[in-house]
């Protein structure tokens, strides 16, 4: 049986590389630092379950642990130990033994109390374990922190080249103030999703949730092409500021499609995040708002 290891955040090339023949991958929910040093948490590119449904569309199985006071004190010898018997309920769940156990990992795994094991321990303790180069973008290794820092930097093209797949989001669709109808641009409004860090048992892939929310990758506030299930249209993303009082109290996505929209008749929305048009700004009148939403869908239609 082979065993990915890792948070696997984005799941992006270098993920998608250590995931690449693993039957079964084991992750946390909740990334480690929200425990052991919450005020240096990063911000997390997805939910727990976008994640999963991404490592499941490799064809692996995936389960996940709470980082925890128990986990973050276990010796790297009984994780290992732990790690074997949870090899063999997987076992049982796949229809595949459970020996030889190997791993797949990046080069910056560590594992037990104060992160004393690595790749050579596992070997050592008779697991053999492969070390997956970083794949390589633009001659730097990807890595989650890249792809966050593109994204909150608004530069969608470099994220999605390293995610190997455009960036998603998915939120809930709510009624808005009917003001895109009035400028003759309406909008279907979509609320930014909180993102669980959530616990499973190793036993349980779909188990029930149990830890605190985690703060999510914030886009700049602007315009962006988006796609809705191959429609393209425009989206802003923010408060709205220049109609005032009825601005939005935090931000929002407000998709205005280019062309006949879907049927929407699900409380939520997923879209693909294309590329980023331009800063949102306050303009001095509904006009001139108008004027610049014309620009702007041109420039997506161009």
């Amino acid at each position: 049986m082979t065993v990915a290891i890792g948070f696997f955040d984005g799941v992006h090339l270098g993920h998608q590389a250590i995931l690449a023949g693993a039957d079964v991958a084991l992750t946390f929910e909740n990334h480690p630092l929200s425990f052991l040093a919450p005020e240096r948490a990063p911000r997390l590119i997805m939910s727990w379950e976008e994640r999963a449904k991404a490592i499941q569309a490799l064809g692996v199985l995936v389960t996940a642990i709470d980082f925890d006071a128990e986990i973050a004190n276990i010796s790297p010898v009984d994780f290992l130990q732990r790690l074997r018997n949870y090899a063999a309920v997987w076992s049982e769940y796949l229809k595949i033994p459970a020996e030889p156990l190997q791993i797949r990992c990046g080069a910056n795994w560590r594992f037990g109390k104060g992160g004393a094991g690595d790749a050579a321990f596992a070997c050592a303790h008779g697991i053999e374990t492969t070390v997956v180069p970083y794949a390589v973008y633009k001659d730097e290794p990807v890595s989650s922190t890249r792809v966050r820092a593109a994204l909150e930097a608004g530069a969608i093209e470099d994220a999605a080249a390293m995610l190997g797949r455009p960036y998603r989001i998915s939120g809930e669709v709510f009624a808005g103030k009917g003001k895109g109808k009035v400028l003759g641009y309406p909008t279907v409004n979509v609320r930014p999703p909180y993102r669980p860090s959530r616990g499973r048992r190793p036993t349980q892939p779909l188990g029930r949730a149990s830890s605190p929310v985690a703060s999510a990758v914030c886009l700049p506030l602007g315009v962006y092409a988006v796609d809705v299930g191959g429609i393209k249209a425009i989206a802003n993303y923010g408060r709205a500021p220049t109609f005032k009082d009825a601005a939005w109290k935090d931000p929002v996505w407000e998709i205005h499609f280019l062309s006949p929209p879907p049927t929407l008749d699900t409380p939520s929305l997923a879209f693909s995040v294309l590329n980023f048009i331009r800063p949102e700004r306050q303009f001095a009148s509904l006009e001139e708002l108008q004027r610049q939403i014309a620009l702007d869908c041109a420039t997506i239609r161009a």
